[in-house]
C-alpha cells in the first residue's frame, strides 16, 4: 500500500474485473455497500467518443458511521460517500485500487469531534486494501 497526498492505494497483479469484484466483497466485510458507481470509461466513450482504460469510481457507505456523521453535522453529506477507485494498471493484467483518505476528506470541516469517525473509516479502508 502506498500513500498519496489525499489517499492511499494498492497496485495488484490481477485483472481489473477480478479486482472490482474483490473490492466489493472486502467493502461488504467492513460494513460498506456501494451506493453509486461511475464507469468513467463508458462515460468518456459515450460523451466524448474517446477510449480510456477501465476505470470505476465507487461510492461506498457504511450506514451506521454515516448516520453518526450526519447526526453530528447535517451538511456533512457533502463529503459522503467514501470514494474508492478501481482502474486498470499500466501493465496488462494489473489493476489499482485507491481510497480517498477519510481524515483528509472530513478534515475540511475543521471539527475535532468527528476525528474518531475518520479514524474508524480509515482503519476499515486500510483493511480492505490489505485484504486484496
Amino acid at each position: 500500500m502506498s500513500e498519496i497526498t489525499y489517499g492511499f492505494k494498492k497496485a495488484l497483479s490481477r485483472p481489473v474485473e477480478e479486482t472490482d469484484e474483490a473490492v466489493r466483497e472486502e467493502l461488504m466485510k467492513e460494513g460498506f455497500g456501494v451506493l453509486s458507481e461511475i464507469d468513467v470509461r463508458a462515460t468518456l466513450k459515450e460523451k466524448l467518443d474517446v477510449e480510456f482504460r477501465p476505470y470505476k469510481i465507487l461510492g461506498a457507505c457504511n450506514p451506521p458511521l454515516a448516520h453518526q456523521a450526519l447526526t453530528t453535522e447535517m451538511d456533512i453529506g457533502l463529503l459522503l460517500p467514501c470514494n474508492v477507485i478501481v482502474y486498470e494498471g499500466a501493465q496488462e493484467g494489473t489493476s489499482v485500487v485507491a481510497v480517498l483518505d477519510p481524515k483528509v476528506q472530513l478534515g475540511v470541516t475543521g471539527r475535532n469531534d468527528i476525528d474518531h469517525l475518520a479514524d474508524e473509516v480509515r482503519a476499515r479502508m486500510e483493511r480492505v486494501l490489505a485484504a486484496l
